[in-house]
């Protein structure tokens, strides 16, 4: 039986096509495409959610975590759509609704995306990286900044974890750096992966 694991964010960044060229239909690269390009356009996935999925036969197991109750559904409903997919099994976590968390999601992003070594990170260049106490009180879970954020920033009961993809080990110790001084921050745990060109 055929395995196939992928972080979403490893996966869209190494999977660029070669010369236009792309996999045969239905096989398990174009079913892995397919599954990351339905996750990653959904428009309630934002960097506070980190969803992985792997192949198996014609399985998909989604794992991972969302920041809201709505995406864990929604992910699983566009998954299930795929040509050549007949089950999924959803095991994503939804994340605590808590004002704590929000609280510590608002300062990690200022942290890392505000932080000069990291600013080329941010998609959202130029837009001030302050966050009102009015956009916290609503909650940033609830409003995240746009685009495609390359950093994911998980944020269960103040434990915070980094996922994604950085082009460097400098910059992986830079943010976990900077998130380890973000008041409220009880652990990080740094999962970034070092993505290197070609």
């Amino acid at each position: 039986m055929t395995r196939f694991a992928f972080s979403i964010l490893l996966a869209a960044a190494l999977a660029a096509p070669v010369d236009g060229m792309k996999p045969p239909a239905g096989s398990l690269e174009e079913t892995a495409r397919q599954v990351r390009k339905e996750i990653l356009t959904l428009p309630n996935y934002g960097l506070f959610d980190n969803i992985r999925f792997t192949i198996e036969g014609d399985t998909v197991l989604l794992t991972g975590y969302a920041s809201r109750p709505t995406l864990k559904s929604s992910a699983a409903n566009v998954v299930k759509d795929i040509p050549g997919v007949e089950r999924v099994r959803n095991q994503i976590e939804v994340l605590p609704l808590s004002r704590f968390d929000d609280e510590v999601r608002a300062r990690a992003y200022v942290a890392i995306y505000g932080d000069p070594a990291l600013a080329r990170y941010n998609p959202n260049r130029g837009v001030p990286l302050m966050m009102s106490p009015a956009r916290i009180a609503v909650g940033i879970t609830n409003d995240p900044p746009p685009g495609n954020h390359p950093i994911r920033i998980i944020v269960n009961n103040g434990h915070v974890t980094l996922a994604g993809v950085v082009d460097s080990p400098v910059d992986r110790q830079v943010a976990e750096a900077r998130v380890n001084n973000v008041f409220g921050a009880m652990s990080v745990s740094n999962e970034l992966e070092v993505v290197r060109s070609k």
